[in-house]
């Protein structure tokens, strides 16, 4: 038993230890350049410019949802029995 234990015990124990080298080797280098971090900022913006109106759109669905007057809502049952 503590022969098949330490047969899987060591290659798991030495593969996480060159991973663990490799980490710290590159520590504190910043090689990237101008283009990734445009790159960075392009991805921001176009996150900010997709939560502003999903934001929007969630504020006039909680105010339909919660309104007492039904015609705030967007669609109401008692429109639509009307329209027929």
């Amino acid at each position: 038993m503590k022969t098949t234990l330490m047969k899987i015990m060591v290659p798991v124990l030495a593969g996480s230890a060159t991973s663990a080298f490799a980490a710290v080797k590159n520590l504190g280098q910043d090689d990237s350049g101008l283009l990734v971090w445009f790159l960075i900022g392009f991805g921001v913006m176009v996150m900010l410019f997709q939560a502003a109106p999903a934001i929007v759109m969630f504020i006039s669905m909680l105010k339909g949802l919660f309104s007492r007057n039904t015609s705030e809502g967007s669609l109401s049952l008692q429109k639509s029995r009307i329209s027929k």
